[in-house]
């Protein structure tokens, strides 16, 4: 039985060692840069191991009747002399499979990178105002990489800003966020550098609006619509500025005080301040129009809190953004800690200001935002005592109610 067990243990062992030779074997051939010398290797230690082994067996039969010597020297010559020439022949290929896992955490390794474009020549073109040139070059790169977005909004560039191809630029940008396999952030991002050439460019504000609807379109209810959307709700005032460049109208300047350093008081000339009444109505027309601007709800919260001591309304305002699905966790922290400045100036309890605070830190526990949230409940008790402090206490006004600014069915 233990034979049968030495038997069993010897051929395993041979099988394991020469599966480990084999995998030496083709690793040392696929790593090579010279496959041949590497494989003629091969050959001259097979025939070398072979040869040795022939010879041995054949001085080992003189052994065998008795001491012999010289038969025992000239053996261990040979394997001496084999295992030098074996040792010279495969030297280079040892000591890169001993040293080479140290290397490699130096120098990277021998596996070469994985390939992507070059356009520094293409940009070396286009600071030297060769325009075309840079044009070919992009494209030759493209040919190999024709999915890549760098390569793609340099070549719409250099068309629509340095040969004045803003339709062409435009099909170019339009054909690449066509494609399923295009990255959502980088169809945001070509999409919206189309509607900032069409207004810098064209002048041409509808364009750019089609530009962003399209981003709305594609990932509805996602931060890149949110930011798309706030990006139409401004586009009303970057068209009048436009248009106003295109048709200039005389400006009447009224003629300056006299005597102005002999008056006794300057209180009649400072200008007067927008009437927050009428800023908070066109907040509210505004946002009509464009439900998704934070920027003009967040300006009509802060208005009803400070004019018109209403911080129900202005909490009603900032609930909507705070509860707006796919909100960045920074806005959000934003618009909680706002709330919590709008109820404290308003005098409202500890409790009150604790539970709108520790939303932060329950909704985005680990991140920054919840460590700032963290650090002011700890001083918000003297948060609020100061702000008593610095507030004396008066008698308001009374102000209607409803105050005419309500959204209708939306309070």
């Amino acid at each position: 039985m233990s034979q049968i067990l030495q038997t069993t243990a010897y051929v395993t062992l041979s099988a394991i060692g020469s599966a480990f030779l084999l995998w030496l074997a083709v690793r040392a051939l696929k790593r090579s840069d010279e496959p041949a010398q590497i494989l003629f290797k091969y050959l001259l230690t097979i025939g070398l191991v072979g040869g040795e082994v022939l010879l041995i067996r054949s001085l080992s039969r003189h052994l065998s009747g008795g001491e012999d010597y010289g038969t025992a020297f000239m053996m261990a010559g040979s394997l001496a002399a084999c295992g030098i020439i074996l040792g010279i022949t495969w030297a280079p290929q040892l000591s890169d499979f001993l040293i080479s896992p140290l290397t490699d955490l130096l120098d990277g390794g021998s596996k070469p990178p994985d390939p992507k474009p070059y356009y520094s020549i293409a940009l070396a073109k286009r600071k030297l105002y060769r325009p075309l040139e840079a044009v070919v070059e992009i494209r030759k790169q493209l040919a190999q990489f024709p999915n890549d977005y760098e390569g793609i909004s340099l070549l719409a560039t250099i068309q629509a800003e340095d040969m004045k191809d803003l339709p062409g630029a435009e099909i170019m940008l339009n054909n690449f966020c066509d494609s399923p396999a295009a990255p959502p952030r980088q169809v945001a991002a070509a999409l919206s550098q189309l509607a900032d050439w069409h207004l810098k460019l064209a002048q041409d504000a509808g364009s750019a609006r089609a530009a962003l609807e399209k981003i709305i379109a594609r990932f509805p209810g996602t931060e890149l619509a949110l930011a798309a959307a706030q990006r139409i709700a401004h586009l009303g005032g970057v068209e009048k500025i436009l248009m106003a460049a295109h048709d200039r109208q005389p400006m009447a300047v009224p003629e300056g005080v006299k005597s102005i350093g002999l008056r006794d008081s300057l209180r009649d000339l400072i200008p007067a301040e927008t009437d927050p009444v009428k800023l908070a109505a066109d907040y509210v027309k505004h946002l009509e129009q464009h439900p998704l601007d934070t920027e003009a709800r967040e300006k009509l919260a802060i208005l009803y809190a400070a004019h018109y001591k209403r911080l129900d309304l202005a909490t009603n305002e900032l609930a909507q953004l705070i509860n707006e699905p796919n909100q960045p966790p920074k806005h959000v922290a934003h618009w909680l800690n706002l709330l919590a400045d709008l109820q404290i100036r308003s005098g409202a309890d500890y409790e009150t200001v604790r539970q709108t605070l520790e939303k932060i830190t329950e909704h985005f526990p680990g991140m920054a935002v919840a460590e700032l949230a963290q650090s002011r409940l700890a001083h918000l008790k003297l948060e609020i005592r100061g702000q008593k402090e610095e507030t004396p206490a008066t008698k308001l006004g009374v102000y209607e109610q409803n105050i005419g600014l309500k959204y209708g069915s939306m309070r």
